[in-house]
């Protein structure tokens, strides 16, 4: 196993209790009222009280509001104390603009569990990238609460209320599979690649030193994977990574048939960066039982030739917290 590279400053928020209220937003496209509704139902059976920010429904061309309106509800859930979790409604597109409006000293007085996926992703890494706040990429309330089986709960439960060392292994996840060995630490980092690749050469860049990169993504044909890839390799994205690890990748071949694999295609790519690399964890664009995982944690990624695991080696939150006020771990 290679060193730990030495952990970020971070800051964790406090944990998510049955009985706590969660809010949801909706910082990128609009929503369709029915899914709304049938999330709300499975957070209340599983114990949560849920509002809704104020612009959650309403709708500017493929938007769900404004970006003032959708950056206002946001850091409004922030503030607000009775708030124990934040779960944004869903990703489509949006977020972006969201980040120039973003208060970050608030979120940092404030510190409180973000979670989402997709285009979310912008916030997700923007927030920990300059805060140091622990965000989570996992299950959103019109796509995945949704759903009886859209939530992997044993994940969830494990990050949110923070129950220390969990592990994610291909012992339960049939599909996860070694692509390069190897045994590594580092600092767990990343989300949709669509997402990421369109942050670089702005000032909202994700920082990818130290990390084990996670990267997702939809319906993205296997040489659109390549071509982003290779973006990120020319941009230096891959500089000081400790490993890789690849969601489901959802639908992420080429119309008519092919005679290579995703699986091919990535290793040709990043094989020469010579860190392990795994592939199919199924957190963001899923099947079915979307993963939590919490970003900006210490993790340890074991890729061997006939198993993976993906140690998360921390608490993702801190009992020691305050919604008021922020501690820094």
């Amino acid at each position: 196993m290679s060193a730990m590279p030495s952990p970020r400053d971070i800051l964790k928020p406090p944990p998510l209790r049955r009985g706590d209220t969660i809010g949801i937003v909706a910082p990128a496209s609009n929503i369709h009222r029915e899914s709304l509704d049938a999330g709300i139902a499975r957070l209340r059976e599983l114990g949560y009280e849920v509002v809704l920010g104020d612009s959650v429904l309403s709708q500017d061309l493929y938007f769900a509001g404004s970006a003032e309106a959708r950056a206002r509800d946001l850091i409004q859930m922030f503030e607000r104390s009775e708030i124990g979790a934040i779960i944004c409604a869903r990703g489509g597109y949006g977020s972006n603009y969201l980040l120039p409006l973003l208060d970050l000293d608030l979120i940092q007085r404030h510190p409180k569990i973000l979670v989402g996926y997709s285009d979310i992703t912008s916030l997700l890494t923007w927030i920990n990238d300059e805060t140091g706040l622990v965000t989570f990429h996992g299950p959103m309330a019109t796509k995945d609460f949704a759903h009886a089986d859209g939530v992997d709960l044993n994940s969830w439960f494990a990050a949110v209320e923070g129950s220390g060392e969990f592990a994610l292994s291909s012992a339960e996840i049939g599909d996860l599979k070694t692509l390069v060995p190897g045994d590594t630490g580092g600092t767990l980092y990343g989300g949709c690649m669509s997402i990421l690749v369109a942050s670089l050469g702005t000032p909202y860049e994700i920082e990818t030193g130290g990390t084990i990169l996670f990267l997702e993504d939809i319906g993205t044909k296997p040489y659109q994977v390549d071509r982003m890839l290779m973006q990120m390799k020319y941009a230096g994205a891959f500089d000081g990574v400790r490993g890789i690890v690849f969601g489901e990748m959802l639908d992420c071949v080429q119309p008519g048939g092919q005679n290579y694999t995703l699986q091919e295609v990535i290793v040709r790519v990043l094989g020469d960066l010579n860190v392990p690399i795994a592939f199919g964890l199924p957190s963001g664009h899923v099947r079915r039982n979307n993963l939590t995982l919490p970003i900006g944690v210490r993790a340890r990624l074991q890729a061997r030739a006939d198993s993976v695991t993906l140690t998360i080696l921390e608490s993702a939150v801190s009992s020691t917290s305050s919604r008021a006020s922020s501690t820094r771990i």
